[in-house]
């Protein structure tokens, strides 16, 4: 049962408190030059989760045979395979939106989340845990990437996968297709999840106030 908390916790880490690029500053990159529709983040994320997952799977089983001198070229090497395949796959049944993320996904290679996921894989978590963090990141970046890309499409072309959702008359924002649209977006989002979260805290603060004054009456 403790285990389970504890992969738990660790997906929950990447996928709802530190989600990357919202709240942490990673993978920055992407999020600002790709996310100009909700398909391109869509496919940007599930690339990054695959990578990720793949290469903590390759961290877990050849962590206990290659020395931690090594270990950082050893798996560079393997986060570079993950990507060649995902590459490859993409190339193969999406070349429309492979030739738009263009560079971005060789570049996961060099990805701060994972690289920085895949190190904890190797050098300190449990293999369901590490699982779990794995999953965790890549599924949150995917989620934030896709509701960026989600705003800055409706903002920029009235559509949301393409499909038209605003009037016919609609005035699109262009500010919305350059990357200043995109921190715009993120600082909004950013700025309503923390309304909400602090929200919900004083809420149970204040429940949890109330019934201790019930218990000492």
């Amino acid at each position: 049962m403790s285990r389970l908390r504890e992969t738990w916790n660790t997906f929950t880490e990447g996928f709802i408190r530190q989600t990357p690029p919202l709240f942490t500053a990673l993978g920055l990159c992407p999020a600002l030059a790709i996310t100009t529709s909700a398909a391109n983040g869509l496919v940007m994320g599930l690339s990054t989760t695959a990578v990720l997952v793949g290469s903590a799977v390759m961290a877990l089983a050849i962590r206990n045979v290659v020395p931690k001198q090594v270990r950082i070229p050893v798996y560079t090497v393997g986060i570079a395979t993950m990507v060649t395949v995902v590459d490859f796959l993409l190339e193969g049944l999406l070349p429309e939106i492979h030739a738009l993320l263009g560079l971005f996904i060789p570049l996961i290679i060099v990805n701060c989340i994972v690289l920085g996921r895949v190190e904890a894989a190797f050098t300190r978590m449990k293999p369901m845990p590490a699982l779990g963090d794995a999953f965790g990141y890549g599924l949150g970046f995917t989620w934030a990437l896709t509701l960026i890309g989600i705003i800055r499409e409706v903002m920029a072309a009235g559509t949301i996968f393409g499909a038209r959702v605003m009037p016919v008359g609609f005035t699109a924002w262009q500010i919305m297709r350059t990357p200043p649209g995109a921190f715009l977006t993120m600082a909004f989002l950013f700025a309503l999840i923390q309304t909400v979260r602090m929200q919900s805290a004083k809420r149970r603060d204040r429940r949890a106030a109330e019934q201790t004054q019930a218990q000492a009456a």
